[in-house]
This record gives C-alpha cells, structure tokens and sequence, in this order.
C-alpha cells in the first residue's frame, strides 16, 4: 500500500455503528471505537488483578519483586495526595494510583512495534486496530469528564449547597459583579477537563504518528531512529500519567478547598 494509505489505516479506528449495526469505519456520532474500549478494558483488568494479586499474597518478611514494585507505587501515589491534597482521603489516594497505572499501561502500549497488533488481528478478520487507547481523544475526554464529576461532587460535599454557589457567583468581585464572576468561573471550570484529555491525547497520538511515519523507512534506518525515540518516549509516557494524576490530585484539592 502507498504511504498515504498506509497512515490512514493505522490512524483508523475499528468502529461498531449502533445505529445501523455493521462493523467497520467511518460512523457517526452513535458508534463505538470497539479497539480503544477492548485494550483499555483489557488493561484495566490486568492492572486490578495484579494488584489484587499481590494484596492477597502479601507477606511480612522478604517481599517479592512483584510486591515490592506495588508497594513502591502505591508509597508513590500515597504521598502525592499526602503533599497535595492535605486531607486524609482513601479515595483520592486510590484514584490517584489507579489513574498513574492505567494511564501508564495504555501509553505503554505505543511502544510495541506498529505492526505487530494490526497485523495479528487483520490475520483474525479484523480490519482495524489502533493498539494505543489514549490516542483516541474520546478515551482521554471520558478520563478527564469523569474527573471533572468528582469536582463537582467534591464541592458540594466540603462546601455545601450555599458555599458552592456563593463561591460560583460571588468570586473573585462581589455579588453585584455575577455575570462576570460566572463566567470566569465556567471558563476555569470547563478549561480543566479540555487541559487534561488533550494535553494526554496530544502527546500521544504525536508519539503514534512519529512511530508509524519511522515504519515507513527502510529497516536499517528504522532501527537507527525507532531505538532513541522510542527511549525517549519512554519518559513522555510516564511523564503524561503523572501529569493526570497530579492534575487531577489538585483539581480535587482545589475543589475541598476555599477560593
């Protein structure tokens, strides 16, 4: 296949339209990027199994490796909310590690080689498959909506009903100035969500499109640039998980406290 070609198949989705039920690409508004939600699934599946894994097996004199790298990453995450959050929180803590390691895991996979997964799968019958989900800006906009839920539950459970409100029409100016101070509030509101899900799906879908443009060299010559860029990425995918996390952990803190 031509270049051309060649990037729009990897960049295309495999879609289910719910609406006319056929299995492909190109649909509307009422389809389903099946490849984003069965890797994210599959992820997500692995992660919590593990974890639980090494809960239930947990012991008390020398640990294994595997428990000692959970240990460490739940230290990690526990002590970003302690820094940050300045609450004692079970929840934040765990959406803060479960946010760190899923991000981690779906941003790991732009590291296997391009082909390797489309490939597979092509040889099952499917068409199509993008192996990155948080290249998909409808996964990173489903993170970052879901954050920014619990904001608002958030503040309406630390400030009540009135202080919710007083501090959406009240602030920064007094209550004769509202319509400005609901409209920079909405505007500071709606900004962290749209900050969070492109800033991860920017970054990504760029590393993405690097790989697939370096698979169309010659082989000597994708060895030479793939290797350092794929190093390099390896920091841009850990970089962006945390990124979410610590974003998310001080909207949260944002949301508990005044203004």
């Amino acid at each position: 296949m031509s270049a051309a070609h060649y990037i729009q198949h990897h960049l295309t989705n495999l879609q289910y339209d719910l609406v006319h039920h056929t299995l492909g690409s190109g649909g509307g508004f009422w389809t389903l990027n099946l490849d984003t939600l069965m890797i994210s699934w599959f992820l997500g599946v692995v992660f919590l199994f593990s974890f639980r894994w090494a809960a239930v097996k947990v012991v008390e004199g020398v640990p294994g490796r595997w428990q000692n790298c959970v240990e460490v990453l739940v230290e990690f995450a526990n002590t970003q909310v302690k820094e940050t959050f300045h609450c004692e929180d079970r929840l934040v803590a765990s959406l803060g590690l479960t946010i760190f390691v899923w991000v981690f895991l779906m941003n790991f996979m732009d590291l296997l080689p391009v082909d390797l997964l489309p490939n597979a799968m092509k040889a099952l019958g499917v068409p199509y498959l993008r192996a990155v989900p948080t290249a998909d800006p409808n996964l990173t906009f489903g993170l970052s909506l879901s954050v920014f839920v619990l904001l608002l539950v958030y503040g309406f459970n630390f400030k009540g009903f009135k202080g919710f409100f007083k501090e959406l029409l009240c602030e920064p100016f007094s209550m004769w100035a509202f319509p400005i101070n609901l409209t920079l509030k909405l505007v500071e509101e709606c900004a962290k969500p749209l900050s969070l899900a492109l800033r991860l799906f920017g970054n990504l879908y760029a590393g993405e499109l690097i790989f697939i443009l370096i698979a169309l060299l010659p082989w000597q010559a994708q060895w030479l640039l793939g290797g350092p860029w794929a190093i390099f990425h390896i920091l841009i995918i850990v970089l962006q998980a945390f990124i979410f996390m610590m974003l998310t952990i001080v909207y949260l803190s944002m949301a508990k406290s005044g203004h």
